[in-house]
Formats: structure tokens, C-alpha cells, sequence
């Protein structure tokens, strides 16, 4: 059923094997229902800034470091650069707010579905452009046994990030492994803009409200609607390898 997509990847990169060891997973939207939550906190926060974001905007612009998001949003809309210390000052106004918000939950089906590939053999390692601590301080606690500080790749962890693939690539360096060695599990289109570009098999879990044309233009090889359907695909995609 999959041997199809998995030729054309391999072909795509001149790769000989397409053999995964690891899983690298976004965080917002992929290990907790969390969007929602980013979406109210960008669009009060910037307002207070004096910048315009829909709630709609911050599903565009998911994945990206939030210093590099507000970055952006100054020069399109004031026509200007502002410090590295400015944008964090606002990015703080965000996260002062995200932390006022109600508690994130699992995404259903995704522990189910770590611990099936965790019986694969497979390594979980986490890829998020988060700089919410609130979250990632959880990451260890709640995934017990699935998810490693050693294997979760922050916005502290790199200098540029998605859609840039320097995160995806400091996560296989992470966890020692080449592109061909590994899966991205993504919901965002600058996600799966970032793993394709670290020529990485990209999964896209579709979670929020942007169309699933949006993911697969970007080049994701497989697309699901939701997590659970994810997870009860996952036998017969890992046979395919």
C-alpha cells in the first residue's frame, strides 16, 4: 500500500534504503492538543503589541521560532527590523498569556501509537520550535518511558527555525542517525517544509483547520486526518519498510 510513496522518496534523494530507527515528532498539535491555546495567546498578545495576527494566522505560521514569527510580523507590517531583545519582550507578552490558558491534553492516539514503535525498535525523539517551558518541562513527566530530555529538540537547541531544517537536522544528529533512518511526524506546513528539506520521510497528522492540500504541497509522502487513524495504520506502514 505504501511502497509506492516510499520508492518515490528514495529515488527523490538518490537514497539506496529507507530503513527507520527513529521517530521524530512536532510537539504543538501533534503531542498535545495545544493549538487552540497558541492560537487566543498569539492573537491577544500581538494585538497588545500593536501587530495584527488572526487566530487563523498562527496555524500559518506554526512551527516557527516565536522570535523569528514576530520578527517577521514587524517587518511586514511596521516596515522594520526590530532587536532580538524587542521580539523576545513580546514573545514574553505571549507566553505570559499562553500560561493563563487552560491545560493542554494528549492528543488522542499518539501514546498508543509511540508505544507500538517504541515495540518496532524505534527511537521517539521530539522536534518542536516551542519556547514555552510550561510544555516542554511536561514532555518528560507525561510521556513516561516514550519520551528522553536528551532526545527533545527546542527552540533552545538552534539558531534558525522551521521552516528552516536546522531543527530537524540537530534531531537526527541527537539521535545519531541518518535521513534515510528516520520518520518526521508533522502538522504544520513550515514543519513539513523543515523535515523535507532535511530530506527526511515526512508524515503529516492533519490536527487543525488548515486543508490537507496545504501539508501535501509542502511534500509530505503520506497524509492522515487525525492521530488515531495514524496509529492504527502504523503495522502495515512499518511492514512496508
Amino acid at each position: 500500500m505504501y511502497s509506492n510513496v516510499i520508492e518515490e522518496y528514495k529515488n527523490k534523494y538518490g537514497f539506496g534504503e529507507l530503513t527507520p530507527r527513529a521517530v521524530l515528532f512536532d510537539m504543538d498539535g501533534v503531542l498535545y492538543n495545544s493549538m487552540p491555546n497558541h492560537a487566543y495567546s498569539w492573537h491577544t498578545a500581538m494585538a497588545e503589541c500593536g501587530l495584527d495576527m488572526s487566530e487563523a494566522d498562527a496555524y500559518k505560521y506554526e512551527g516557527m521560532r516565536g522570535v523569528e514569527t514576530i520578527k517577521q510580523l514587524c517587518r511586514e507590517q511596521w516596515g522594520k527590523e526590530i532587536s532580538d531583545e524587542e521580539s523576545q519582550a513580546m514573545y514574553d507578552v505571549k507566553s505570559r498569556i499562553f500560561a493563563s490558558c487552560p491545560e493542554a491534553t494528549v492528543m488522542d492516539g499518539v501514546q498508543e501509537l509511540m508505544h507500538k514503535m517504541k515495540a518496532c525498535g524505534m527511537k521517539i525523539v521530539v522536534v518542536t520550535g516551542s519556547g514555552q517551558r510550561t510544555l516542554l518541562d511536561k514532555l518528560v513527566d507525561e510521556f513516561e518511558g516514550l519520551v528522553s530530555p536528551e532526545l527533545i529538540v527546542s527552540s533552545f537547541d538552534v539558531k534558525h527555525g522551521k521552516p528552516n531544517p536546522e531543527p530537524y537536522l540537530m534531531g537526527l544528529r541527537k539521535a545519531g542517525i541518518e535521513p534515510w533512518q528516520a520518520l518526521v511526524v508533522e502538522n504544520a506546513p513550515l514543519g513539513v517544509r523543515a523535515a523535507v528539506a532535511a530530506r527526511i520521510f515526512t508524515i503529516a497528522v492533519n490536527s487543525g483547520p488548515l486543508p490537507n492540500e496545504m501539508l501535501s504541497a509542502e511534500g509530505a509522502s503520506i497524509m492522515f486526518d487525525n492521530m488515531p487513524a495514524f496509529r492504527d495504520e502504523w503495522d502495515g506502514l512499518f511492514a512496508s519498510f
